[in-house]
């Protein structure tokens, strides 16, 4: 019997590599989404197509009340997303306070109702200097609390945490993934934008690795 694994899956590049990953290893797979009140929202109709594609059982699960507590965030917030690169000072602005923490509580908790072993998030290197959350002493120290935070522990497993979105994207291409089914942009349009920090680093990354992005830009 396959194991049960839940992913959080946002339905961006990073997430959308580390749910593959899991489906190619043949685990039964609990996607979770959340809609945060992130004006990017665009990305979760693109995880519910490519679950309803890989016929994954899939959640997206309404949190936008904690909005009225944890505010401050271009995402979320009427603040205009920063444009250039992906640098800290830039991008500073798109954190939203203790996201992760909070989505992987209730991925946790998810996966202790499921009988579910692990839980896979996409934290790489690229974003440790901008999201506390991202850091490897914060998978750590969550490894360590979830561990014993219900009777049955929970793994957290971040497959690309010492990775950059760069090689992120070489090991989808190598596994011949269809990154036009993500989305990236950190604005809520029709297209993307192609000048926030998010589209920046994904453009990045399809350069390096020698791709044309299928994705369509303003």
């Amino acid at each position: 019997m396959a194991q049960k694994v839940v992913v959080i899956f946002s339905g961006g590049m990073d997430s959308f590599t580390v749910l593959h990953k899991a489906h190619q290893q043949g685990l039964e797979i609990y996607a979770l989404s959340f809609d945060y009140g992130q004006r990017h929202s665009k990305e979760l109709i693109c995880a519910a197509r490519v679950c309803e594609e890989l016929g994954v059982s899939h959640k997206v699960v309404d949190i936008r009340a904690i909005n009225s507590l944890v505010g401050g965030s271009s995402l979320t917030s009427d603040i205009d997303v920063a444009e250039g690169h992906y640098a800290a000072e830039n991008m500073k602005n798109t954190v939203v306070p203790n996201r992760n923490m909070i989505l992987l509580s209730l991925a946790v908790g998810y996966a202790v109702s499921l009988n579910a072993c692990r839980v896979y998030y996409g934290a790489h290197s690229g974003d440790h200097n901008i999201y506390p959350d991202c850091r490897p002493e914060f998978v750590e120290r969550m490894n360590d609390v979830c561990a014993i935070a219900n009777y049955e522990p929970v793994e957290i497993v971040s497959p690309y945490l010492h990775e950059s979105k760069i090689e992120i994207l070489a090991d989808g291409l190598a596994m011949g993934l269809d990154y036009g089914k993500t989305w990236t942009c950190y604005n809520g349009r029709e297209k993307a934008c192609g000048k926030c920090g998010a589209c920046n680093e994904r453009l990045e990354a399809f350069a390096a690795n020698g791709v044309v992005d299928p994705l369509v830009y303003e």
